[in-house]
């Protein structure tokens, strides 16, 4: 879905930020990269590891940018709001472990449908 539509605000940004992460394939890899980012983030201090902050690009990126080409085909949005996608990532996350996701696509698709 190509978007031309400018955000001001992180909450009007993510119905769209959840439409295109549709396929539960996509949002699986996204929820595996943002688990080993927050896992490499406590590690590495706890261990006083600092290389596995090093890690953490890879694996938030890694993951979510595999799961944007080869499964959502589509462009990450991360290449034109850098913080909100990264802020948005996270509260998927947080859907996703919480079971919420369902019942938020769908009311992301009815907000982002309607404008």
């Amino acid at each position: 879905m190509a978007d031309t539509r400018k955000y001001n605000s992180f909450w009007s940004f993510y119905p769209y930020y959840l439409t295109e992460h549709g396929d539960i394939k996509n949002r699986v890899m996204h929820f595996i990269g943002t688990a080993l980012v927050i896992a490499c983030f406590i590690a590495g201090i706890i261990l006083q590891k600092w290389w596995l902050m090093l890690v953490i690009p890879f694996c938030g990126y890694g993951f979510a940018w595999v799961g944007h080409f080869f499964i959502e085909k589509n462009r990450p949005a991360t290449f034109t709001y850098p913080l909100y996608s990264l802020g948005s990532d996270f509260v998927m996350f947080w859907h996703m472990l919480t079971g919420q996701i369902g019942k938020k696509l769908e009311a992301a698709r009815k907000i982002v449908d309607a404008s």
